[in-house]
């Protein structure tokens, strides 16, 4: 028998699991009219993504009120969903979190690549059965879209600018007439018709614009809204502990790196970020999931190694790899940066952080 206080915890469980509570409470003190085929109201999914301190519901994403406003409006009608921005401003989380809360379930994924399929996209077979039965329903293999039609539930499409164009427009009949054909199948059952509350997320970097850039037909089935990042100084360094700490939770460390320190991480981000200090503009992304990644790794690394907290040292080391990665022009800016800028701001932090910059990699 196996015992399951032994089992290892999910690292990221869904959304819909780590805050089934919350989701529990907006659907009992839920009394506004719903959308066909939804779960919570689009008053109820709103305060699930932007918080409701009345019910104790906590705020999940940090933007602009409205953009969920819209968001959740274009989910109810026929047209679908478009999330662009820069890497690392939370599309995939906010599009977890909308489907969370519109139908309970944010697992209906497409992970968009070069090598992504139809068949990944909408459904397979199973060869054994395939052979023996010929083409039959219990010989098919939904996949994503498939079941999203079939069950009535939103389809997240992630980096869908990265799929071959072919590919892409696998999503124009199932957008346009709520029909996807399975053309293998006999009879009547090789046209599965979308039911109530199907629609579909997809979200795409503008950094890959121009990749595999969608068709107008494509285009016109969705509506595009785009998310910035985070414009507030304060905000996000919040965000960033706030993270910070549940991540190291999840890796066994007690505590995150002192708000001091994350201070110093996230102006040094901001600063590269806008290039309006020296050192000049980074071409790596330096968005602020990269700071809650390298702050994560600061905390693990002073826990771990040394026993004790973390020193803004740390982050010089941890940064190497994850912001600047394997691009020499932007170890040379950060190294640029912490020479000329770091030496401008006061306190044991910051200097800290000028000392450590001999650990970056020649």
């Amino acid at each position: 028998m196996i015992d399951n206080s032994t089992e290892p915890k999910l690292q990221r469980p869904p959304a819909e699991q780590r805050f089934a509570d919350e989701l529990a409470k907006l659907a009992a003190d839920d009394s506004a009219p719903r959308p066909p085929g939804w779960a919570l109201s689009l008053q109820a999914a709103r305060a699930f993504v932007v918080g409701d301190d009345r019910l104790g519901v906590s705020r999940k994403f940090v933007g602009d009120p409205s953009l969920i406003d819209r968001a959740l409006v274009t989910l109810a009608t026929n047209r679908g969903l478009m999330l662009v921005g820069d890497p690392g401003t939370a599309k995939s989380l906010l599009s977890e979190l909308i489907a969370a809360a519109v139908c309970g379930d944010s697992t209906l994924t497409i992970q968009g690549g070069a090598s992504t399929t139809e068949d990944q996209i909408a459904y397979s077979w199973n060869y054994s059965l395939l052979v023996s039965e010929g083409p039959t329903q219990r010989a098919l293999v939904p996949a994503p879209l498939l079941r999203g039609m079939a069950e009535g539930r939103l389809v997240r499409f992630e980096e869908i600018t990265r799929c071959p164009l072919e590919v892409q427009d696998s999503l124009l009949s199932p957008l346009s007439d709520r029909v996807l054909a399975v053309p293998e199948l006999e009879g009547g059952d090789n046209m599965v018709f979308a039911r109530e509350g199907f629609n579909i997320i997809a979200t795409a970097n503008t950094r890959d614009r121009g990749v595999n850039e969608m068709s107008a037909a494509l285009k016109r089935r969705f509506n595009f809204e785009t998310v910035f990042p985070i414009a507030d100084f304060a905000t996000e360094l919040d965000l960033v502990e706030a993270e910070a700490a549940a991540a190291l939770e999840r890796s066994g460390v007690p505590a995150p790196p002192s708000r001091d320190v994350l201070e110093v991480l996230v102006r040094v981000f901001r600063d590269l970020r806008s290039g309006d200090d020296a050192g000049g503009r980074m071409q790596s992304v330096m968005s602020t999931a990269e700071a809650v990644s390298v702050a994560h790794a600061v905390g693990i690394k002073a826990w771990y190694l040394r026993g004790g907290r973390a020193a803004a040292g740390d982050i010089v080391d941890c940064m190497a790899g994850a912001a600047a990665k394997d691009n020499r022009e932007d170890l040379a800016r950060l190294r640029r940066y912490l020479e000329q800028r770091a030496p401008k701001h006061k306190g044991e932090h910051w200097r800290d952080l000028h000392q450590a910059r001999a650990l970056l990699p020649g």
